[in-house]
C-alpha cells in the first residue's frame, strides 16, 4: 500500500512526471503518461489510467446496474477516490468498465503490469473479476478478493515474467507454460495481491485496449470498494526461482508459513490419533438411517430414493419414505491426487489407452508405470522438476504413490509421471499394518467425518469401495467413452459431445449402465447415477455458440455424420422442398443432396434461428433419452441423475430436453449461490434439480489459486458454504447440493489439466479446515427445517 500512498502524494504536491505536471491532471478525462526516462526504473508508473482529485468520475468510466461516486476524507483511500457499488441484490449482472472512446495504444510499453489501489468499506469480504479487452475482440479474465475492511494494492502482469501466452496450445489454454492455472508471485512486495488467472490468452492486442472491466456476477446482495489510482507500472525484476522449491515433502508451501502447519510426520500422526478418538459416525439427531428428516412427515417406502413433490417444494424421500435433501461433497478418491512430476518412460512401456474403456483416463487410479520402465525414467520438463524440494526413489518407502497418466487435457506435458502427496500423506498420518492399510482407515475416518459434520451423502467421484457402505448415501458415475461419432459445440471445454443418433452411443451407455450395476449391486443407498460431466451443450454468449452443435453438425457431410442425417430428415420432413427451406432461410441450395452433404448455415432469418432452436432440442431428446433408455433397462430402482450440465453450458433447449428423460436434473453451479430469477427455467419444466458442484477457495493456507469462486481466508469459505446451501434449500426445485471437492487440489495443480485451488474441506495432508467447518456444520444442521418451514437466515440476502 505503501507505493500507492506515495505516488498519489506526489500527484497532490506536485512532484508528479513532467508530462502529468504540463496536464495539471484537470479534466481527469485522458490517461497521462510519465516522460521521466526512456527506461523505466523497476516500479515507476508509465501512465496514470484514472484519479479522482479533481472530485469527477471520468466520461470514460461506464456503469452496468451499478452506480459510482467520489469519497473524500477517511471514505477515501487518501485524497479523493471513487466508490462503487455493483447492485447484484437486484441484479445478476453488474459491472464497471473504463471504455475510451479510442482505443488505447500502450504498444510502447513492455514489461508493466495494470495497478490500482482498493479498500473494502463494507463488513463482507468483495470478490471482483477484472477483464481487459481489445478492438479485435480479445479478452483476458482474472479476479481478486479483498477482505472485509481491508487496503491493499492489486497489481496484474500485462507483459514479461511469465505473462505470455503457452506456445502451440489452444485459444482457451487456461494454463501458464508452468502447467498450473496460477503461478506464484514473480516477485514479492508487502501489501500488494496479485490477480488471480481465469481464462483468455495472457495477452491481448496493447495497441489497441478497448476498456478494462471490473465485474460482479452470481452475488446474493451488492458489493461496494473504494478504487484510485488505475495505472500502468513497470515490473520489478523477476525473481529467477519463484517456480524453484514451490512444494515442501507434505506437498504444501515451502515458501509460505501459516497455523498449523505440518512440520513432521510425528505431528501428522498425533493430530490422526487425536481427531480419531473423536470421531463418532453417527447421524445427527432427528435423522434417519439413510439422513433423512426423521422428524418430519413420512410418505410411502419403496426401498429406493425417488422423488416427490410437497407443498409445493420438490424433494426427495429416501428408502424408508423420509424427506431426504442431499448435501454431499465430490472427489472422495485418489484419482485427481497426482501432479505432474516433470519426468516420462519410454512409451513402449506404457500400456496404451483403450478407447472403449469404461473409466477414463482422470477417473483411473494413481497407475503407477511399471517397474521395468523405471531405467528409461527421463527429465522431460525442468521446470515441474524443480517445484519439488522432495521426491522418493521407487524404492524408498513412500515410492508407492508415483502414478502415470497417459493424456493431459492442458498444460505443458500431455503425459507423464505423477506424484501423490495426498496418498503418501494418508501412509504417514494412518500408518501400515497389512499392505495399504491406511487406505481401509482413511476410508471410515472419511465416513465417519461426513456423517459427524451432518452430510446426508456423498458426491460425485468418489471410490468405488464406498459403494459397499452403509453409513450414508451415495451416488454412481459412468462415463460414457467409445468410437461413436461426435459433434463439436465450437468451444469443447473437455470434449466433444457426442452423437446421440450413432447407434453405437445407446450401445456403449447400456455398457455403462451395466459397469455401474456391477459396481454397486443394487444397493438402496445408491440414490441413483450421474452420466458425463459438463457437456458443451452450447454457450450464451452468441447464437454461434448458443448453436453450435447444429451449427457444425449441418457443416458436416450426412454420410459421416448421424446428426446432420437426422437434422436434414427433420428440415425435409417440414419444407418438403429444397425451394421452401430456401424462402425460410434466404439461402440458394442446390438440392437436399447438396444440403446433406455440407452447407454454410450462417443465420439470416427469424424462421432459420427457429429452426436451429428445434434441431437443439431434438439433439437433447435423443442425448438424454438414449442414455435414460439404457439405464431403466439395466437399472430400474435407481435415478438417473443428468448431466451435470455447467452453468455456462446450458441451453433451454437441452434442460427441456434432459427434463422430459432424466428424474433429477443436475447443474453445476459456481457462483455464491442459486441465484433468483436465474432459474426461471425449472418453474417451466417443473421438475426436481441438484447442484452438482460448487465451491470457494482461499490463500491463507498457501494455494496460489484459491479457485473460481473465492473467499477471504478459510473461516470465510465456511460462511460462504453456509449462504450457498441456503440459497439452495430456498429454492423449491432443488433437492441436494454437493460441494466440489473433498481434499484440495494440488499446488502444483492436478495432472489433467494443472488446476491447483484450495476448494478442499481437508488439506493435501487429510486435516480438516476447522475454521471452513464452523459455517458447514451449522448449515447441515439446517437443512430439514429450513427447506420445510422456510428462511431463518437473512444476512447476505
Amino acid at each position: 500500500m505503501q507505493n500507492g500512498l506515495a505516488y498519489k502524494a506526489a500527484l497532490l504536491f506536485g512532484l508528479a512526471p513532467a508530462a502529468m505536471a504540463a496536464s495539471g491532471c484537470a479534466t481527469n478525462d485522458a490517461p497521462v503518461a510519465s516522460t521521466a526516462s526512456a527506461i523505466p526504473e523497476p516500479g515507476e508508473t508509465l501512465l496514470t489510467i484514472a484519479n479522482f482529485e479533481n472530485g469527477t468520475v471520468p466520461e470514460f468510466v461506464r456503469t452496468n446496474n451499478s452506480e459510482t461516486v467520489v469519497v473524500s476524507g477517511d471514505a477515501a483511500i487518501d485524497g479523493q477516490s471513487m466508490k462503487v457499488t455493483w447492485n447484484n441484490g437486484s441484479d445478476y449482472s453488474t459491472g464497471l468498465t473504463l471504455a475510451p472512446d479510442t482505443p488505447w495504444d500502450w504498444s510502447d510499453y513492455s514489461d508493466f503490469s495494470v495497478v490500482f489501489d482498493v479498500r473494502n468499506p463494507s463488513d463482507k469480504s468483495v470478490e471482483i473479476n477484472m477483464t481487459m479487452s481489445d478492438d479485435k475482440g480479445g479478452s483476458y479474465t482474472r479476479l481478486f478478493v479483498i477482505a472485509a475492511g481491508d487496503e491493499m494494492t492489486v497489481y496484474g502482469k500485462m507483459d514479461g515474467h511469465d505473462q505470455y501466452h503457452p506456445p502451440g496450445t489452444a485459444a482457451n489454454e487456461f494454463n501458464f507454460q508452468s502447467g498450473l492455472r496460477a503461478n506464484p508471485p514473480s516477485w514479492q512486495a508487502e501489501g500488494e495481491y496479485q490477480l488471480i488467472n481465469l481464462w483468455g490468452p495472457r495477452q491481448i492486442d496493447y495497441s489497441a485496449v478497448t476498456g478494462i472491466h471490473f465485474g460482479s456476477s452470481g452475488k446474493l446482495s451488492d458489493r461496494s470498494l473504494v478504487i484510485d489510482n488505475i495505472r500502468l507500472r513497470a515490473n520489478p525484476p523477476k525473481d529467477p526461482n519463484f517456480l524453484v522449491g514451490i512444494l515442501d515433502k507434505f506437498g504444501q508451501n515451502a515458501k509460505m508459513d501459516y497455523p498449523g502447519k505440518v512440520l513432521s510426520d510425528e505431528q501428522l500422526r498425533a493430530e490422526a490419533d487425536a481427531e480419531r478418538a473423536a470421531l463418532r459416525g453417527d447421524p445427527l439427531p432427528g435423522r434417519s438411517k439413510y439422513h433423512g428428516w426423521a422428524d418430519g412427515p413420512r410418505f410411502e417406502a419403496t426401498g429406493y430414493f425417488y422423488p416427490k413433490k410437497v407443498d409445493g417444494k420438490w424433494w426427495l424421500i429416501d428408502p424408508e419414505g423420509y424427506l431426504y435433501f442431499s448435501s454431499g461433497i465430490d472427489i472422495i478418491r485418489l484419482s485427481n491426487s497426482g501432479t505432474m512430476t516433470g519426468y516420462d518412460f519410454d512409451h513402449s512401456y506404457i500400456e496404451p489407452i483403450d478407447p472403449n474403456s469404461l473409466i477414463q483416463e482422470d477417473d483411473q487410479p494413481l497407475n503407477p508405470a511399471p517397474r521395468e520402465a523405471w531405467p528409461t525414467r527421463e527429465l522431460v520438463n525442468e521446470t515441474r522438476a524443480k517445484m519439488f524440494e522432495w521426491l522418493p526413489d521407487v524404492d524408498d518407502p513412500l515410492g508407492n504413490h508415483y502414478g502415470y497418466r497417459r493424456t493431459a487435457q492442458s498444460g505443458p506435458l500431455k503425459r507423464g509421471e505423477t506424484y501423490s502427496f495426498y496418498s503418501a500423506n494418508l501412509e504417514r498420518r494412518y500408518g501400515e499394518t497389512y499392505p495399504r492399510s491406511y487406505m481401509d482407515t482413511w476410508r471410515q475416518v472419511s465416513l465417519d467425518r461426513l456423517v459427524d459434520w451432518g452430510f446426508t451423502s456423498l458426491g460425485n467421484w468418489v471410490e468405488p469401495e464406498f459403494y459397499e457402505n452403509k453409513q450414508i448415501p451415495f451416488v454412481a458415475f459412468a462415463d460414457i467413452n467409445g468410437e461413436f461419432k461426435t459433434v463439436s459445440s465450437g468451444f469443447d471445454f473437455w470434449f466433444p459431445v457426442p452423437d446421440p443418433f450413432d447407434p453405437f452411443f445407446y450401445e456403449r451407455a447400456v455398457a455403462s449402465a451395466e459397469f455401474v450395476k456391477s459396481q454397486m449391486k443394487g444397493s438402496p443407498w445408491c440414490m441413483g447415477i450421474f452420466y458425463d460431466n459438463e457437456q458443451s451443450f452450447g454457450r450464451a454468449e452468441s447464437d454461434q455458440l448458443y448453436f453450435g452443435v447444429v451449427l457444425n453438425a449441418l457443416g458436416s457431410d450426412a454420410a459421416e455424420s448421424p446428426a446432420k442425417a437426422h437434422f436434414t430428415q427433420m428440415l425435409k420432413d417440414k419444407y418438403a422442398t429444397i425451394e421452401a427451406l430456401n424462402a425460410a432461410w434466404e439461402k440458394d441450395y442446390d438440392s437436399w443432396e447438396s444440403f446433406a452433404s455440407g452447407i454454410n448455415p450462417d443465420f439470416t432469418t427469424p424462421e432459420q434461428r427457429q429452426d436451429f432452436s428445434d434441431m437443439l432440442y431434438a439433439f437433447g431428446k435423443q442425448y438424454f433419452s438414449t442414455i435414460e433408455r439404457a439405464t431403466k433397462s439395466v437399472l430400474p430402482n435407481h435415478l438417473y441423475l443428468g448431466a451435470r450440465m455447467a452453468d455456462w453450458g446450458r441451453p433451454d433447449e437441452i434442460v427441456r430436453a434432459a427434463a422430459e428423460h432424466t428424474d433429477v436434473l443436475s447443474f453445476n453451479i459456481y457462483h455464491d449461490g442459486v441465484v433468483e430469477g436465474r432459474w426461471d427455467i425449472l418453474k417451466e419444466v417443473d421438475r426436481p434439480a441438484l447442484v452438482g458442484e460448487f465451491m470457494f477457495g482461499a490463500s491463507d493456507r498457501g494455494h496460489f489459486h484459491p479457485g473460481i469462486v473465492v473467499a477471504a481466508d478459510q473461516r470465510d469459505r465456511g460462511v460462504k458454504y453456509r449462504q450457498y446451501l441456503h440459497t439452495v434449500l430456498d429454492n423449491p426445485y432443488f433437492v441436494g447440493a454437493h460441494y466440489f471437492q473433498y481434499m484440495d487440489s494440488p499446488i502444483t495443480g492436478r495432472a489433467l489439466d494443472g488446476e491447483n485451488y484450495n476448494n478442499g474441506i481437508v488439506d493435501v495432508t487429510d486435516r480438516p479446515y476447522y475454521e471452513q467447518l464452523e459455517g458447514i456444520m451449522q448449515a447441515q444442521r439446517e437443512i430439514y427445517s429450513r427447506r420445510y418451514n422456510g428462511r431463518e437466515f437473512t444476512a447476505d440476502r
